[in-house]
């Protein structure tokens, strides 16, 4: 070999020394350049990720996603990446793999941008973490590709890490069954809670509606079926006729009575309340309340808009607490009584005007003769001492004269002059009308709807029938009476002069729902016969008792 031959080969041995020597250099430098671009990239993973604690404990500068294998230089890279790697002095040739345009990026570029902001999450439990990947041994396939190409391997690694950490933004926590919570407590955390209340409330108030419907449509098919139980109006007080009864008068309450007597106040109203279901039994003033509302029931026949009307109120001094038990009473007779006056021990006569009242019936004589004094009609109850049959279709009201339907001007004559000066004075002053009697009014009240009926030509069929039944003696004392009631516009149906015998018998055949008379013999001598008797507290006669 020449000398020539031999310098050019050791020249190019130097060239080739120096040629491996530089590309041992470049592969150094692109190796640290790509350790700088990794360590990057998890720098800033882990400053735009709020749980940078899980991933820097994850990742390492040579982990990967789980579920990604590392870039292969044998296969085309299909992760959104294009990569250009150029060696200085080198003659190799780039590799570009087949991606979109779009998508080329050198890996400066790429660490250089700003990852977007993240939302902050609950970690991740520990056993949905993805294991770290190990290390690369120095042998592996992995390992030769990394020093083969370092700049692609270091580029994949930061778009795995991107492409991990989307993932993890879009895969939520899944709970076990036992951490399951109720709606009302999950739908707060999805922003469509408030939707999803309107809906809810919505759907509510449709599910309300629906379940409205159907009960009225329940309640409705009810009274469809059950039979007609039509109450009527009370009349207004401005236009009825007015009866204030009290409870004693009304109903049989004698054993209560008693109670409070001998225990007290607090006894009594303990014994109405334990017995507020026990249906009082009827007392003196049951049957005439009846007889008024069947003359009620007939002039709506009549006259359906009638206002001139009987008003029946219940007027007591019993404590409220006694009021349920007379409610109860008084629905289980049919009674038609809306109107109750509970005074609780305080006495009712001064409601009595309050309520436009034109007769008050009590047991209690004191409080009439307080109604009385007040200008009101009034008369204590007294039942009969047997039973007797009594007229359902009709009202029949007995008066005594004077000191009930007339005033006690001719009482006071026979009282202080005897019999004989009162014939003389009842014949001088025939043609003069007498003064008129508490009861009076009450009369009118009668005769006024006597003329409805007479206008029907109801006369023969009228509810109401009227009674004079006096001591006087007609020849001597009766056409003074008389008289005076035809110069008031009054008919009285029947007059019954008895000229001072024994009233009892006669009230027998007439059977009155009530009679009333201002003297108590006469009151006690009706009473043998089972006759209702009503005392009028009025005239001289009670001052004479």
């Amino acid at each position: 070999m020449s000398q020539t031959s031999l310098k050019q080969k050791k020249k190019n041995e130097a060239g080739m020394r120096y040629s491996k020597e530089s590309l041992e250099g470049e592969k150094r430098k692109d190796s640290e350049k790509a350790v700088r671009l990794t360590t990057q990239g998890s720098q800033e993973l882990s400053k735009a990720d709020s749980r940078g604690y899980l991933v820097r404990n994850q990742w390492s500068r040579t982990s990967r996603s789980p579920s990604t294998k590392a870039p292969s230089m044998d296969e085309p890279r299909s992760r959104n990446t294009s990569l250009k790697v150029e060696l200085p002095n080198s003659s190799a040739t780039s590799r570009t793999p087949s991606t979109s345009p779009s998508q080329h990026e050198s890996p400066l570029q790429l660490s250089a941008q700003p990852s977007p902001p993240t939302q902050s999450k609950p970690p991740m439990p520990p056993e949905s973490r993805p294991p770290t990947p190990p290390e690369p041994e120095p042998g592996s396939r992995r390992s030769t590709k990394m020093h083969e190409n370092p700049e692609a391997w270091a580029h994949g690694i930061v778009q795995e890490i991107r492409e991990a950490r989307e993932s993890q933004q879009r895969d939520y926590p899944r709970l076990s069954p036992t951490e399951w919570k109720a709606y009302s407590q999950r739908k707060g955390t999805y922003s469509s809670a408030q939707s999803d209340r309107d809906c809810i409330s919505e759907q509510q108030h449709l599910q309300d509606d629906e379940e409205d419907e159907a009960y009225w449509a329940s309640v409705k098919m009810l009274y469809e079926k059950a039979p007609s139980c039509s109450r009527p109006q009370p009349p207004k007080p401005k236009h009825a006729i007015t009866i204030a009864v009290s409870s004693r008068a009304l109903f049989n309450m004698v054993d209560g009575r008693k109670i409070y007597e001998e225990e007290g106040l607090e006894k009594y109203m303990e014994y109405q309340l334990n017995n507020e279901n026990v249906i009082l039994t009827p007392g003196p003033a049951f049957r005439f309340v009846k007889a008024l509302q069947h003359v009620n029931a007939r002039l709506r026949e009549l006259y359906p808009d009638e206002q001139d009307l009987f008003d029946i109120v219940l007027m007591t001094n019993n404590h409220a607490q006694v009021g349920v038990r007379l409610i109860n009473s008084v629905n289980h007779y049919g009674l038609l009584i809306d109107r109750f006056c509970l005074t609780g021990g305080k006495s009712p006569i001064g409601y009595l005007k309050a309520y436009l009242t034109n007769l008050y019936l009590s047991a209690d004589s004191e409080k009439v003769q307080e109604a009385i004094q007040e200008g009101i009609a009034s008369a204590t109850m007294f039942d009969g001492a047997k039973d007797m049959a009594y007229c359902d279709t009709q009202l029949r009201v007995a008066f005594d004269g004077d000191a009930v339907l007339f005033s006690d001007e001719s009482e006071h004559i026979a009282k202080e002059h005897g019999l004989d000066k009162f014939f003389q004075h009842e014949t001088l002053f025939e043609n003069k009308p007498l003064a008129q009697g508490p009861l009076k009014g009450f009369l009118e009240d009668l005769g006024r709807l006597q003329k409805k009926f007479y206008a029907k030509d109801e006369r023969l069929l009228c509810p109401i029938r009227t009674y004079l039944v006096t001591a006087r003696s007609a020849a001597s004392s009766g056409a003074r009476v008389l008289k005076t009631l035809r110069r008031w516009g009054l008919e009285i149906d029947e007059a019954l002069f008895l000229a001072g015998a024994p009233k009892g018998p006669i009230l027998v055949k007439i059977r009155p729902h009530i009679f009333f008379d201002d003297q108590m013999f006469h009151i006690e001598g009706a009473q043998k016969f089972g006759t209702i008797t009503a005392h009028v507290p009025y005239g001289i006669s009670q001052k004479i008792n």
